[in-house]
């Protein structure tokens, strides 16, 4: 009995870290990837853009999937926009652009970005998250041209 008990939850946990989730006969195996880029830039005017690139499989599963993304510097965190995301296994590029809000900003110099591939599934009525990869690193902004 212990030993079933091990491999369910091995199996559960296992689903957990690379996307597997289950609804009532229905699996949702999702692989994807997504990654930022080392530089972004940020505006005269405080607008902040990050880019990178994504990679997700066909979902079986209703609903959205979007490329968020977020940056850090110092005490700051902001989120920087939202990218529709297309999965067709074919590697896309993102960018998100957006002005802090709240009277903070960001400047040039180090930060960290984080990117998040993330499905909302509609399957139930109410939207429910699950992250499919992320990605999360120093990034240098850099004062944008024009």
């Amino acid at each position: 009995m212990r030993g079933s008990l091990v491999a369910a939850s091995a199996v559960v946990a296992a689903g957990l870290l690379t996307g597997v989730t289950g609804s009532a006969g229905a699996i949702t195996i999702w692989s994807g990837s997504v990654s930022a880029d080392a530089e972004g830039t940020v505006s005269r005017d405080g607008t902040v853009t990050v880019s990178g690139t994504y990679r997700c499989s066909p979902r079986s599963a209703p609903g959205p999937v979007f490329v968020s993304s977020t940056v850090r510097q110092g005490p700051v965190r902001h989120g920087i926009g939202g990218t529709a995301a297309r999965c067709d296994g074919a590697e896309h590029t993102w960018v998100n652009r957006e002005k802090p809000g709240n009277g903070t900003s960001l400047t040039p110099g180090s930060a960290e970005v984080e990117a998040t591939l993330m499905h909302l599934n509609t399957r139930g009525g109410l939207p429910m998250p699950t992250i499919v990869a992320s990605d999360q690193h120093d990034v240098e902004l850099r004062p944008a041209k024009g």
